[in-house]
């Protein structure tokens, strides 16, 4: 029995996250916004997006 791999960052808010060898994936806390190969390819783009801050739920 194998134990998942999660590597994990943050960058504007949003989550640098890879799972075993799968692709790197940048997400909020609700979607999921692109997958790369690589995580310099994902840094850049969550570098290139405006910062997120989560909305408060009235």
């Amino acid at each position: 029995m194998s134990v998942p791999l999660l590597n994990k960052m943050q960058l504007n808010g949003y989550d640098i996250v890879r799972v075993n060898s799968g692709p790197w994936r940048v997400c909020t806390k609700d979607d999921r916004l692109a997958s790369f190969g690589s995580r310099e390819q994902a840094l850049a783009y969550a570098a290139s997006l405006p910062g997120y801050k989560a909305r408060a739920r009235p």
